[in-house]
């Protein structure tokens, strides 16, 4: 597909704030339907995957018009299926405070006979234009007052030196939330900046400088903007930065300055109410994400100046699609539970929407009996449908009937290496106790077939097959459904990583 100008047209706003009508009139439940989710058209999924895989809406890009003329197109399909805004909600949004930090231009530490470069040996984390010369002071890890950290020692006007991490610090967010934490604490002290010494993680160095020196999305955790201390991180992968332990130095450090600002962004919500008496009180949340990685450079993979926009009709406009297409046949036949159709943002940047959504749930956890998720890299198999957590979550038999009713056989959990439990928004629901796997279109590995289009500009509508999208949306509509009306709650398996977060979140003692 071809670049287009940088603004969305006034043609895409119209298409988002007035929804094609001929979709609902073709979508209408055929009277012979066994089943409400026959009526789940091809020309249903393929509209709302076009739309939304389409070159004006530029990747979707959390924090892009883009991305808001998809969440406002999602918000429209709900206003004309009739579902309702959550309780105390106006309307169909869950606005999400995000902060921008931009990249930076250059950055220069000089430390004796070194020098550092930024996007080489160092990264500038934060902070405003600087040049500064300073001595330096170890701290250790610089998250505490004791003797892994400060011990006393007076940083005012120094550049105060720390390892990365800390002692319980775990997976790359925690060190990203420590690396804030020893910023502000830094500050507190009269510190003239903060320097953090990289030794290794999950992640080489080049992988690191490369996700976190562009620009970055994250969740405003508080109404205040972070504090705005000068913030390197350096290389110490082979410790030949060990002098900054031994004793005080005196460095120089130059940087043009990250610029920060707070942005909003939206989650998109909408409820189906049940039709039982009792279990209208508990909710199936059916998930999926709408954002994608944008264009150009930030798309993150090469492109042509013919085709530069990552349109993820694969990921994961195929899953929006899915939920929107299950949204209207569950409101036409309302489940026995009420059921909350959650389309979730920034999942390219770290799962942020759903995060978010976990600590500021529009639906009390403790009434969320199930997640349903649908996210997928693509399709090498269209005889059937991948499940990752098909054995962990409970669901499996309701799961495998849905499946078969269209056709479609279910895969468990492909390409274990890959840990993908944990690598999509269901693992935010997950972590509260809640059972959640995810729904996939149909792989067995990563090969080369997910590879083409997986995170490609290549990508795009053209390329899906449009009679796979219908069964497999009908298969998720259908697997709500079941889910929804089942006269028992789903469970995870006993001895599961995330049982214990149910049993608390349920109140279920042993």
């Amino acid at each position: 597909m071809k670049t287009l100008r940088k603004h969305v047209t006034f043609a895409a706003l119209l298409l988002a704030v007035f929804p094609a009508f001929s979709q609902q009139k073709k979508a209408q439940p055929a009277k012979t339907a066994a089943l409400p989710e026959q009526s789940i058209s091809v020309g249903e999924v393929e509209t709302h995957l076009r739309f939304l895989a389409a070159d004006e809406l530029q990747g979707r890009r959390t924090g892009e018009p883009g991305n808001m003329v998809a969440a406002r197109y999602i918000a429209e399909q709900y206003r004309t299926l009739g579902l309702k805004p959550a309780a105390g909600q106006t309307d169909f949004y869950q606005k999400i405070p995000f902060l921008l930090t931009k990249s930076v231009a250059s950055g220069m530490l000089l430390a004796g006979k070194d020098t550092l470069r930024q996007g080489n040996q160092m990264m500038v984390m934060a902070g405003p234009a600087t040049n500064l010369t300073a001595e330096t002071v170890y701290v250790g890890y610089g998250l505490t007052e004791g003797a892994d950290g400060y011990n006393g020692r007076d940083v005012r006007g120094k550049l105060v030196v720390a390892q990365v991490g800390g002692p319980d610090v775990k997976g790359n967010s925690g060190l990203l939330a420590a690396s804030t934490q020893k910023r502000k604490l830094a500050a507190e002290k009269g510190a003239a900046g903060l320097l953090e010494l990289y030794v290794g993680g999950t992640y080489p160095w080049n992988l690191v400088t490369r996700f976190l020196a562009g620009e970055q999305l994250s969740v405003m955790n508080s109404p205040e903007m972070p504090v705005a201390l000068p913030h390197l991180w350096a290389d110490n992968g082979k410790n030949q930065l060990a002098a900054f332990k031994d004793g005080s130095q005196r460095v120089t450090f130059q940087t043009s300055g990250r610029a920060q600002q707070v942005i909003y962004s939206v989650n998109v919500g909408g409820v189906v109410e049940g039709t039982d008496p009792a279990l209208k009180n508990e909710y199936v949340v059916l998930s999926a994400h709408f954002d994608h990685v944008g264009m150009g450079k930030k798309g993150g993979q090469p492109y042509t100046e013919a085709d530069s926009i990552f349109n993820g009709a694969r990921d994961n406009a195929m899953g929006v699609a899915a939920l929107l297409s299950a949204a209207r046949t569950l409101k036409a036949n309302p489940p026995k539970r009420s059921v909350l159709v959650l389309a979730l943002n920034g999942e390219e940047l770290g799962m942020l929407g759903s995060k978010y959504y976990a600590e500021h749930p529009l639906i009390p956890l403790n009434q969320t009996v199930f997640n349903l998720n649908i996210d997928g890299a693509g399709y090498n198999d269209t005889s059937l449908i991948s499940v990752v957590g098909l054995d962990r979550t409970g669901a499996k038999t309701e799961i495998e009937t849905a499946a078969k009713a269209f056709g479609l056989k279910v895969f468990g959990d492909p390409a274990p290496e890959q840990n993908l439990f944990d690598r999509s928004d269901n693992v935010s629901f997950a972590a509260k106790g809640v059972p959640a796997p995810t729904f996939s279109p149909g792989f067995t590995k990563f090969d080369e077939a997910l590879g083409k289009y997986y995170h490609q500009a290549a990508d795009n509508p053209e390329t899906i097959d449009f009679n796979y999208l219908q069964k497999f949306s009908q298969a998720y509509a259908y697997t709500a459904r079941l889910i929804a009306n089942r006269p028992t709650r789903p469970q995870w398996v006993a001895g599961d990583k995330y049982e214990a977060a149910a049993k608390a979140l349920y109140s279920v003692k042993n």
